[in-house]
């Protein structure tokens, strides 16, 4: 681990080890507060921020003398929750601000409908009309919104550049003389906008750290506001899987039936895989049907992959039942009674112990992909160089700062799983079980995003990670139905431990009233 501060038994890069590196989600955090301006944009393209620039000049000049002039122009930013910081600066203001957005047309109906379908948004009182649900139009306004700020550096460097105009107008404005005239034709002169862009992204993020410096509270609003927004987006539409959106003849990537049921299976035992199948499925439903928490959604991904993964390794072996057996399976019952462990354990702590798990299994990406790349060249075979890039992908670090840390310790949690066992009332069964089981992988975050996750395509749900459907390619009846069992009782306890909406969990597993349910 060359160019790392070793630290016990991490290994932090250089910057990181400083303390002084933070890495924030702008999408996550800010995008729901500027979602006005980005509406706005989505419907009418980027020339529409220059209304939003005659809106910041009118409303400034109405309400000058009435309020400071650098309080007014942060009022002015775009954000949301500054319209209502506006407002308890100076009660009234919101009758000029509105009037000047309607003069110039930045509330159109497509935009105020929009911003009218979710509830408990800030300077709710900017647009008419009762809260609905979202109709199919406001869904891809807000969808085409989203992405076009994630997906193109220049709109989202002019959405971000309302503080600057708000600032010059205001006559508060100041920075070094470069980039001032570097500024003053932006965004108009197209040799130098790429550039500018660059440098409009960089001050916006180091002006809200000012900021978060001089008032450490100072974005509590637009948190609060971000966590409803990503809310009721997972309440108003549903995942996106690739399959799903590439799904046409010839290029389906899979379906529910993918998995072949051997013809082989013992008596007694031909039903299993199905059942299995069947529990994994409703397990998603579930999920995707019930409310998420696509703010910060660690613990229902974490809970996913690793019952996804479960779910993989029991319907895989309960295809060929030359596996069914103690010996040969014993890497079944190690996975299952290992995850059981972690996520009864994880229960018990911190929430942030879900986001530990993750970087844990990226660092561990990391310190992979540099052993494999000492291979010298004469030893590698065709496709090592994907893979060792594949493994650097998913240690989720940054091609300019390299801010991942790799944590050699025994586990995620700095101590056994035996430990874990005992402090989360398992340790019987880590002991009848556990102990006999060996020799299986240990669930590490990067394996189970690699191999049982895949991303929304769902912009709504900001790019989070749901369980794929499609199986990789890849007889003692009584204990693979055990395998079934010990799966269903796991299935249980995760939608507990995430508090899944009951009413959505009995509709899932509403099948299971059949003859045919497992015994958990």
């Amino acid at each position: 681990m060359a160019g790392h501060v070793r630290q016990g038994r991490r290994y932090l890069p250089k910057l990181t080890a400083t303390g002084l590196l933070h890495i924030g989600d702008w999408v996550r955090d800010d995008l729901p507060d500027l979602l006005w301006p980005a509406l706005l944009l989505a419907h009418r393209n980027t020339g529409a921020a220059r209304g939003f620039v005659l809106w910041q000049s009118a409303v400034q000049r109405d309400l000058e003398g009435l309020v400071e002039p650098r309080v007014l122009a942060e009022c002015l930013d775009g954000r949301l929750t500054s319209l209502d910081r506006l407002i308890g600066v100076h009660p009234g203001a919101d009758v000029t601000v509105k009037q000047r957005a309607e003069e110039l047309d930045l509330l159109p109906v497509p935009v105020a409908g929009a911003l009218a379908t979710y509830p408990e948004r800030p300077a709710a009182w900017l647009v008419d009309g009762e809260l609905r649900p979202p109709g199919q139009d406001e869904i891809d306004l807000i969808a085409k919104a989203i992405l076009d700020l994630v997906s193109d550096g220049h709109r989202e460097a002019v959405v971000k550049c309302l503080q600057i105009w708000g600032a010059v107008q205001a006559g508060t404005f100041s920075s070094d003389t470069t980039t001032i005239e570097l500024l003053k034709e932006y965004p108009n002169d197209l040799e130098s906008r790429d550039q500018a862009d660059m440098v409009v992204r960089a001050s916006w993020g180091a002006r809200k750290s000012a900021q978060l410096y001089e008032d450490a509270m100072r974005f509590e609003p637009t948190i609060k506001w971000a966590k409803v927004f990503w809310g009721v987006n997972s309440v108003t539409t549903r995942c996106a899987r690739r399959r799903d959106v590439e799904r046409t003849e010839g290029h389906a990537s899979g379906s529910d039936d993918d998995a072949r049921t051997s013809d082989e299976s013992p008596p007694g035992g031909e039903h299993l895989q199905r059942v299995a199948m069947d529990l994994v499925a409703s397990y998603v439903e579930a999920l995707e049907t019930a409310p998420s928490r696509l703010y910060d959604p660690e613990p229902q991904e974490v809970h996913a992959g690793l019952v996804s993964r479960v779910g993989q390794e029991v319907i895989t072996v309960l295809e060929f039942p030359d596996l069914w057996s103690v010996e040969r399976g014993s890497h079944v019952v190690r996975t299952l009674i290992e995850v059981r462990i972690y996520l009864e354990w994880m229960a018990t702590q911190d929430p942030a112990i879900y986001r530990r798990f993750q970087e844990y299994g990226s660092g561990k990406a990391k310190l992979y992909a540099r052993i494999m790349d000492e291979v010298p060249d004469e030893a590698r075979i065709p496709g090592f160089g994907e893979a060792v890039e594949e493994l650097d992908r998913l240690s989720h670090t940054d091609d300019v700062i390299d801010y991942r840390i790799v944590d050699t310790s025994d586990s995620f949690a700095g101590k056994s799983i035996r430990a874990m066992a005992e402090e989360c009332g398992l340790l019987d069964l880590y002991r009848h079980a556990y102990y006999i089981a060996s020799g299986v992988t240990h669930s590490e975050w990067w394996s189970v995003e690699t191999h049982s996750m895949e991303r929304c395509l769902n912009v709504l749900h900001r790019g989070h990670l749901i369980p794929t459907l499609s199986l990789s390619t890849g007889g003692n009846v009584p204990l693979a139905e055990s395998w079934v069992n010990q799966l269903h009782a796991l299935i249980r306890a995760s939608l507990t431990i995430l508090g899944t909406e009951q009413t959505a969990i009995a509709e899932a597993f509403a099948w299971l009233d059949g003859d045919t349910a497992p015994s958990a």
